[in-house]
């Protein structure tokens, strides 16, 4: 009889996690985003910025190919920027595409947070079904 190997779905989620992410699928976007809205940057400024917003250990080939992509969809925008001192940096911008697409990240966030808020009420306001039934 062949041992059947365990379902992809039946491995423990590491215990910090329980399997719920912490931050919205392509949270790095938003970030970016509004880290350009306030002024130009470069990638390595960009990357410290991340951290604030929960991406301490980010591989910076992951923040790159994001930036790369996110200029391919018009997003952003891009130039060398060369100073007399040390090397040539790529400076990042955020288009007029790109304000309208934070614009919409900003009103999902709004809904997230007031659908989070109701999960919190709704958690705080009632005991559990096993703490009502304690005292029987």
């Amino acid at each position: 009889m062949p041992i059947e190997k365990p379902k992809r779905g039946s491995v423990t989620p590491p215990a910090n996690t329980l399997g719920i992410g912490c931050r919205p699928r392509n949270w790095l976007e938003a970030v970016v985003l509004l880290s350009l809205r306030e002024w130009s940057s470069y990638g390595y400024e960009l990357m410290g910025r991340a951290r604030m917003f929960g991406f301490e250990a980010m591989n910076t080939g992951t923040l790159y190919r994001t930036l790369r992509r996110m200029e391919k969809d018009g997003v952003l925008e891009s130039s060398w920027e060369t100073s007399g001192d040390g090397p040539a940096r790529r400076m990042y911008t955020i288009t007029g595409s790109g304000s309208a697409h934070l614009g919409i990240w900003v009103r999902s966030l709004e809904l997230y947070q007031q659908s989070v808020d109701d999960f919190f009420t709704l958690y705080g306001g009632k005991p559990s079904h096993g703490e009502e039934n304690e005292d029987d």
